[in-house]
């Protein structure tokens, strides 16, 4: 026993400085599992009910139950042996939805079909977010890695970037912006491409298949992305004018590449986009409400570890929803930024990262006025479509990147032989810039569960997989459970409404065009009338009549007691119900009424 504790010492020793060696060797790894540790932790209550438990979305709950639907819709399709169609009626019957002008997160949800088959919709809701913040943070972080930062200053740059409180308000239900991990590569390819490192085919294929799997992925943050290598490419081109000259032909060899592969693989989709099934023009959200007032970047949110209760009314007050409040960065950061800018201005990384910082920063003040960048933006082809607060989530990579270079700027002009306090003082100043930012774990609420009966009545209905049915409580924005009941389920085939982006009668983009008016005061009626909100069901009727005759549906499933205000209505409505089980009304053939 006395000869083996020397020997069982050195084994440990042995172990340690293995484990040492290895983190040497791969910092990268290692710092990415802080971020993904840190992504669950702020992701604690999805994770303990994983499946089961839904971000608080906005503007409703609607949100997070349409990502739902997507992610259902996508890995049913891939379980068929295909791919997802572009047009579908299985949303929105007879209508039906354009998949390309929804942020239906395509490409994330063809990844986690596994995930979407095995553990439900919302439990791959959870895995994206969670991939979204740490992802990101470790894209950045390798962007900045390859441009000569230290690890320390990249891995606090990282997490600026993947965890701000833009990035925190957009992954609440705005996962097609808050999936940012695509970003930093395209950069990163675009800047190889630029600078001649690697070969410009190569190079370029691979940022083809990059911008491809954005717009498959979220084509706004695609946008974003393109505005931040024009900026680049004229600071590059004002700051080194011989150098871009000469690499004139490997960039666009490099840059015509990325183009060929990107139509390739998009060329298609684009077309459905534009030119196929409900094709639409314009944004339809209000452009003019999406932009930062000056107090965004200042005041924290209740989201936020440190705030006061002035900052948090001030943010809860925003013209937009919440998960749109994504400029804040904190006036120690913004303070330190800036001076980083202005002191090492001569370095051509932290120029370039400064200057993207400023111009996004100065275009996501909107367009309320001619003296505001974007207004003179917001007519040419796909940037009137933009939302321009949210270039202030790329606009706080960038000023991640300034930190980043800025800290070892610093941190090289103190001499060794400094006192540890002084050789200290970069570090402990910049983690005490971005301590404001510090987010609280982010709210969740128990999803909508499948009503009692569900699965029997649809079994007893027996309806044909193309059979669009009426479901009670119709979906919308305030009122998205029957999205995710279908999404659990796989029924109906087809649903009449929901919450989506469409276009209106007259092509124009909106958010949930289901027919005529009378079909809105149907389905707000309805939810009404299962809410216990409305006694005047005359005018239910009145709308009902001439909505079902234009939906069509082949049945009216309704999650309610017969002895309801609903369930008299609908019984005294379409007379007595065809299935009843559990907490379910069913009636077939309603069209026929």
């Amino acid at each position: 026993m006395g000869i083996a504790l020397p020997e069982a010492e050195a084994g440990a020793d042995t172990r340690h400085s293995a484990v040492r060696s290895w983190v040497v060797r791969h910092p990268g790894l290692l710092v990415f599992l802080v971020y993904l540790a840190a992504a669950v932790a702020l992701n604690w209550r999805l994770w303990g009910g994983l499946g089961t438990m839904s971000a608080v979305g906005d503007p409703g709950p609607a949100d997070n139950q349409l990502m739902a639907w997507f992610m259902r819709y996508t890995a049913e399709a891939l379980a068929h042996g295909h791919l997802p169609a572009l047009v579908t009626t299985a949303m929105n019957a007879p209508h039906g939805i354009n998949l390309m002008w929804n942020n239906s997160v395509l490409f994330p949800a063809v990844v986690l079909t596994p995930v979407t088959l095995l553990g439900g919709p919302l439990a791959s809701l959870t895995v994206l977010a969670t991939l979204g913040y740490a992802g990101s943070a470790a894209a950045l972080y390798w962007l900045l890695r390859r441009h000569g930062a230290s690890v320390l200053a990249a891995a606090l740059g990282g997490a600026v970037f993947g965890f701000a409180p833009g990035m925190v308000n957009a992954g609440i239900a705005h996962y097609g912006m808050q999936f940012a991990v695509l970003a930093p590569l395209m950069i990163e390819a675009v800047l190889s491409i630029l600078t001649g490192r690697g070969n410009p085919l190569a190079t370029g294929a691979a940022l083809g298949l990059l911008a491809a799997a954005q717009v498959f992925t979220g084509e706004e943050m695609l946008s974003s992305v393109a505005m931040v290598c024009l900026i680049v490419v004229v600071v590059l081109c004002a700051s080194r004018p011989a150098a871009m000259r000469a690499r004139l032909r490997g960039t666009a060899l490099g840059l015509g590449t990325a183009v060929a592969v990107w139509l390739l693989i998009c060329a298609y989709a684009l077309w459905r986009q534009f030119h196929g099934p409900l094709a639409e023009h314009g944004s339809p959200w209000p452009i003019a409400k999406y932009g930062n007032g000056f107090g965004a970047f200042v005041n924290p949110q209740a989201q936020l570890v440190f705030h006061t209760a002035s900052s948090a009314a001030y943010a809860a007050s925003h013209g937009a929803n919440s998960a749109e409040y994504v400029a804040y960065l904190g006036p120690p950061l913004l303070i330190l930024v800036l001076l980083i800018v202005i002191r090492y201005w001569r370095d051509l990384r932290v120029r370039a990262a400064g200057v993207t910082w400023l111009v996004l920063e100065a275009l996501s003040l909107g367009v309320n006025g001619p003296l505001l960048p974007f207004h003179w933006l917001q007519g040419l082809p796909l940037l009137g479509d933009m939302l321009p607060s949210r270039l202030s989530i790329l606009a706080g990579g960038a000023a991640a990147a300034a930190l980043a270079f800025g800290l070892d700027l610093a941190r090289a002009s103190v001499p060794q032989t400094a006192r540890a306090l002084r050789r200290a003082a970069p570090i402990v100043i910049a983690v005490l810039a971005v301590l404001p930012l510090v987010p609280r774990p982010v709210a969740a609420v128990p999803g909508a569960r499948v009503p009692a009966g569900w699965d029997t009545v649809f079994s007893q209905l027996n309806l044909p997989s193309s059979a669009s049915v009426l479901v009670v409580p119709l979906p919308y924005s305030q009122q998205g459970e029957a999205m995710l009941w279908q999404a659990d389920t796989g029924q109906p085939g087809e649903l009449v409404a929901g919450w989506f982006l469409g276009p209106s009668s007259s092509g124009h983009g909106t958010s949930s065009y289901w027919g005529p008016r009378f079909t809105v005061q149907t389905v707000l009626c309805l939810d009404a009338l299962w809410q216990g909100t409305t006694t005047s069901p005359s005018s239910c009727a009145t709308a009902l009549r001439p909505a079902l005759s234009y939906w069509h549906p082949a049945a009216v499933v309704a999650d309610t007691a017969p002895g309801s205000p609903l369930g008299q209505f609908l019984t005294e409505f379409l007379g007595k119900p065809t299935v009843q089980a559990g907490q379910m009304l069913a009636w077939r053939r309603a069209q026929a009424v």
